[in-house]
């Protein structure tokens, strides 16, 4: 009994310290556990911070390679030249359409010219300067940045990062090493805002693939002393003389119909190529149902649409859709988004602006870093033809001889069906050559157009085809660079009319039915001023003039410009003798300036005015060539949320 007491005493005692050695063990585990994740911790850390000095010295490296082109771009000829210009302000870098940024150097009074800029407090950081801003008072960006593998590139290396914004974006900074004092268009200026300009904000990033938002809400209108009712966008050619009674009428109209929405995507293939689509609309255009009374119910219409592929090492670039034609002046290169367009207010523009938005498809070529560029574009065809004197029954023409002369065709389907479509045979043929050197932005240019019609005496006929042609040219000349520029653009030759402002007539036709293409020549000048970042104003001369050519058949008179025809009522209030008033001529002058008066994260928003006076001068007939004018005062409110 004593034994067996013995025994169970043992094994208690036994048992008691193993649940005791249980019940320790457990908490050391966890404490075992808790240790090797800090350890494991702390082995991340050491890692990630080996990474991080590792991208420091990269970096280090990056900045070293960046002041050494800096400062060797800073001791070039081209830079020294510069130097001793007071007003110089160029740009601390430029990039082209790929987003590719080159260095370049920064002029101000008291730099030297060989002397490196300072870096960055951070050496993570670096200044990346939106192609003309700096010139117009904008503060330096800055933003992580390295070279590509290639040496000859930036890369960011923070996607949602304002570099991604301002650095790699086409159309804010340029595409050439050249410092030429012109550089892109300041971006919120009208000029830019009429090449299609996108925004800092509205930015949005689909993987590969980053969205720019552009446009914005326009209220305009008008106060005239003549009444034609075409809005804010003249056509000049509807310039009453004192024969009607809107001659002696003033007229007023408003409206927002030129309020205007963008989207451009990009996307880079590599660090020298990239392809984007852009699309730009407002509600320009005027449906059948239009109408002012009630609803305004103006029609949304396609402005610009296209695709395009630039390829910055091997200088190609590609460009396919609906754009603004190769004849249209640019600022730099031959670069879409960096047209020559004037600041008016006036939709129109300008008499005697060179323009057209049509399909092309076109193709360019850069040399020399960017400084010589060479396009070639085939782009849509139209003739305007003016047929005074015959009888014009939905494009099919009456001839004295008897014969059927076919121009055209009113629009079916989804065409208007109350314009005359012209019959063409092959797309106009355009090629351009613009260069950057030092100082300055020039071009030459050149078209040729195919006229073509058919014409049919009893139940055969024959086609005909007229060769059209001309060329031109255009300069920007920054005569206090950022400040002070000139611009001077023309274009003359046979049936390019269409492609100024005024709408003159490409072609008559002759005796034999075949088209007749008429001379014309368009100019215009301007001198734009910056005096603050805020503030542009400007003042322009354009003028758009078209030669006549006529016969006389069977006691009849045709043609344009006949002297033959009848201009004696033109001065008698609801006369009933003729006024044929075929346009000689329309010359315009204008001034005008845009104020933007806020200006911040929430956008921009500008006002402007403009005075314009216009005359329309008529070939001379019987009763002589009464001229006649027009003056108009523009009043314009913009919001740009994206700028």
């Amino acid at each position: 009994m004593l034994r067996s007491l013995r025994y169970s005493g043992r094994g208690s005692l036994f048992l008691g310290t193993a649940l005791g050695a249980l019940a320790l063990s457990a908490p050391a585990r966890a404490d075992d556990d808790i240790v090797s994740k800090m350890e494991q911790e702390m082995s991340r850390l050491q890692a990630a911070q080996a990474h991080v000095q590792e991208e420091q010295r990269a970096i280090n490296h990056d900045m070293a390679i960046l002041k050494e082109e800096i400062a060797r771009h800073h001791a070039s000829g081209a830079s020294t030249a510069r130097a001793s210009s007071p007003h110089a302000e160029q740009t601390a870098s430029q990039e082209n359409r790929s987003g590719r940024l080159t260095t370049a150097s920064l002029h101000r009074p008291g730099i030297k010219a060989n002397a490196p800029l300072n870096p960055p407090a951070s050496e993570r950081e670096m200044t990346a300067a939106s192609g003309y801003e700096p010139m117009r008072g904008a503060h330096a960006r800055r933003d992580r940045v390295s070279l590509s593998p290639t040496g000859r590139a930036l890369v960011d290396t923070d996607r949602g990062s304002e570099l991604a914004v301002v650095g790699h974006r086409a159309e804010d900074v340029l595409v050439h090493f050249a410092e030429n004092g012109v550089g892109p268009h300041p971006r919120e200026t009208l000029g830019a805002q009429a090449a299609g300009a996108v925004g800092d904000h509205g930015v949005f990033h689909l993987g590969p693939v980053t969205l720019m938002l552009g446009g914005f809400v326009d209220t305009a209108a008008v106060l005239e002393n003549r009444h034609i009712a075409s809005d804010t966008f003249n056509y000049w050619q509807d310039m009453p003389y004192p024969n009607e009674p809107r001659y002696h009428t003033n007229n007023f109209d408003g409206g927002a119909r030129y309020s205007r929405l963008s989207l451009l995507a990009r996307g880079n293939i590599d660090s020298e190529a990239t392809i984007s689509g852009f699309f730009e609309s407002d509600f320009g255009a005027g449906a059948v149902t239009t109408d002012p009374y009630e609803s305004n119910s103006y029609s949304f219409r396609m402005r610009q649409a296209y695709l395009a592929y630039d390829d910055n090492k091997e200088g190609w670039h590609f460009l396919g859709g609906q754009a603004w034609s190769l004849l249209t002046p640019g600022r730099a290169g031959i670069v879409a988004r960096q047209e020559s367009l004037p600041e008016t207010i006036e939709a129109s523009m300008l008499a005697g602006q060179t323009w057209s938005r049509q399909w092309q498809v076109r193709i360019v070529k850069d040399f020399f870093h960017h400084r010589l560029w060479t396009g070639f574009s085939i782009e849509n065809p139209a003739t305007l033809y003016d047929t005074t004197g015959f009888s014009n029954t939905n494009g099919a023409v009456a001839m004295p001889n008897g014969s059927t002369v076919t121009i055209g065709e009113n629009g079916v389907g989804l065409t208007n069906d109350t314009t005359n479509f012209s019959n063409e045979i092959a797309p106009d043929v355009i090629g351009k050559v613009a260069y950057d050197p030092v100082w300055g932005h020039y071009e030459v240019e050149g078209i040729l157009h195919f006229p073509h019609d058919r014409v049919t005496m009893g139940h055969t006929g024959h086609n005909n085809t007229a060769v059209g042609g001309g060329a031109g040219g255009s300069m920007i000349l920054p005569l206090i660079p950022g400040k002070l520029e000139l611009r001077m653009a023309g274009l003359a030759g046979w049936g390019i009319n269409r492609y100024g402002s005024v709408l003159l007539p490409d072609a008559t036709l002759k005796a034999n039915g075949s088209p007749d293409p008429l001379f014309g020549i368009q100019a215009q000048a301007g001198i734009i001023a910056h005096p603050n970042p805020r503030i542009d104003v400007y003042g322009y001369f354009g003028t758009q003039r078209v030669g006549h050519s006529y016969f006389n058949e069977n006691g009849g008179s045709y043609g344009y410009g006949n002297p033959a025809y009848s201009n004696t009522g033109c001065l008698q209030e609801l006369s009933a003798l003729s006024c044929t008033a075929n346009t000689r001529g329309v010359s315009e002058v204008t001034i005008g300036g845009w104020w933007r008066f806020f200006k911040g994260k929430f956008g921009t928003v500008e006002a402007g005015t403009q005075l314009a006076y216009a005359q329309r001068q008529i070939w001379s007939g019987i009763g002589g060539d009464p001229h006649t004018s027009m003056s108009q005062i523009f009043f314009d409110f913009r919001y740009l949320p994206f700028q």
